[in-house]
């Protein structure tokens, strides 16, 4: 690493490399620390059951990527990033062969749901109109009046409210499904507040800019990125565990891609005792069980909808679906899981030798569970896909205590590095104006433990990085990220 650095970086997930590719944009000398042997924390593809299956980690499906302020100028189609369109965003089976599913427009959508066509219609219409105005005051630091105020507004009042009322709307099992399934990315009870808007934004997105699939791996995103910090004299250091404030080389500025948790481990007694009392209040949702299959076939799932996407969320009823995260969210172990799969090779033929498929699933499970939960996810995947198990060919598990094992920022095994609940989401990581300060001079966050939150659209590390380029740098433009242009 250079001796001479104005800025480090600690932590390569998303985030990390999005700050580091703003101060590095804006000519600073910029380093970041990795403990892993590779960078992009959960954005990486690895081979984790059979040589030739190219699994993610964590990250899989993007729609925030493809819709976030910060990639749409990062410019990842010019940086030869490819993300592919499955034909079905996302679907979700129900018993009978039934399903519901999200296409790429709203009529394909509505069409598909029989007696709430209508009311689906009805409730996302407007929402389609004003989508890049609402996305952009999503991902932001929540912290101004966004543009187009009326229109967030009104998104905003349908947020706050629980899946469980959104879902009211309906009385399909179709749709009730169908919400249930994309709210429950939020890992909360349905019940609770804002998991409504959980469902309404990622269903508005996937009907206005698809759910797609990076084509050979979530890694291509990071590695764009790794190659845009070192194109401006970057660097990127793997395999060293930061342990302590004190080991890094001297710098103007720290931007830190951890918890408030791993902050307070780190900063030790530089953390002020008030900024340190936030940090320890800060909450940590449940965790998840990972499992990653290598496939003879593709799954012979029963819904054809199934078949060609490239999510599929399992668990059956609204009810059923709630009941399930119920459970979790009480600090039980469902039998009937709700369950999140992935089925990249529908449309990405490099993610398995020619004829072979890979799948990834999770379940939610309390924060810290060491249960292998790999039998109840195939018994979901059964319900819907009748002999499936014929294909597999290898498998691999990851328990919620050993994702945390893998990458400290998922506490417990909770892949949001934070729950995502109404204060959380307002008041990420404390109810502050700056949400990036840590209450040491020139050092900040820019985990999802910030906003906007979770996701890979790397929002989080920019806005993080434009705060140092004002408040220590003194630099109030934002630089320019896209590709270099050659000579």
């Amino acid at each position: 690493m250079s001796a001479e650095l104005d800025a480090v970086v600690v932590g390569s997930g998303p985030n990390g490399l999005a700050a580091a590719v703003v101060l590095c944009a804006a000519g600073l000398a910029v380093g970041v620390y990795e403990m892993g042997p590779t960078p992009g924390g959960g954005c990486r593809t690895e081979e984790l059951t059979l040589p030739g299956f190219h699994h993610d980690v964590c990250s899989a499906g993007h729609p925030l990527a493809i819709a976030s302020g910060f990639f749409r100028r990062f410019d990842l189609a010019s940086r030869g990033v490819r993300l592919l369109q499955p034909e079905v965003a996302f679907a979700h089976p129900l018993d009978g062969g039934r399903a519901g599913a999200v296409m790429a427009s709203l009529d394909d959508t509505a069409a598909g749901l029989g007696e709430d066509a209508e009311a689906w219609r009805h409730l996302f219409r407007p929402l389609l109109q004003h989508h890049p105005a609402i996305t952009d005051a999503v991902l932001s630091s929540m912290r101004a009046v966004p543009p187009q105020p009326v229109a967030v507004g009104r998104f905003g009042l349908l947020a706050v409210r629980s899946a469980a009322a959104i879902a009211g709307r309906f009385s399909g099992d179709e749709a009730r499904g169908l919400f249930a399934g994309v709210a429950a990315h939020g890992m909360m009870a349905l019940d609770r507040p804002v998991t409504g808007g959980v469902g309404l934004l990622l269903s508005m997105l996937a009907q206005a800019v698809g759910f797609p699939l990076v084509e050979g791996g979530s890694a291509g995103l990071v590695s764009a990125m790794v190659e845009a910090i070192e194109q401006r004299g970057g660097e990127v250091r793997t395999g060293e565990r930061v342990t302590s404030l004190a080991q890094l080389p001297p710098a103007e500025a720290v931007l830190l891609d951890v918890t408030p948790r791993a902050l307070v481990e780190l900063a030790g007694d530089r953390l002020p005792p008030r900024q340190r009392r936030r940090a320890e209040r800060f909450r940590y949702g449940p965790g998840v069980c990972k499992v990653d299959w290598a496939l003879a076939g593709p799954v012979p799932w029963e819904a054809d909808a199934c078949r060609r996407a490239g999510t599929v969320h399992l668990g059956g009823t609204f009810e059923e679906v709630a009941a399930s995260e119920a459970e979790v969210a009480a600090g039980r172990h469902s039998e009937r899981p709700y369950v999140l799969t992935m089925q990249p090779s529908v449309i990405d033929a490099t993610r398995a030798p020619k004829g072979k498929h890979t799948l990834w699933a999770y379940c939610h499970v309390p924060a810290g569970s060491t249960l292998d939960r790999s039998e109840v996810i195939a018994r979901q995947i059964d319900r819907f896909a009748p002999g499936w198990r014929d294909l597999v060919l290898a498998s691999s598990v990851r328990t919620a205590a050993e994702m945390a094992e893998h990458d400290p920022n998922y506490v417990g095994g909770d892949i949001g590095s934070g729950t995502q609940d109404l204060r959380q989401t307002f008041a990420r990581p404390a109810a502050t104006w700056n949400p990036y300060r840590t209450g040491i001079p020139g050092v900040y966050l820019c985990s999802s433990s910030t906003p906007p939150g979770p996701g890979v659209h790397g929002r989080c590390g920019e806005l993080a990085a434009l705060s140092v380029l004002r408040e220590v740098f003194g630099l109030k433009r934002p630089p320019g990220i896209g590709p270099i242009e050659r000579p």
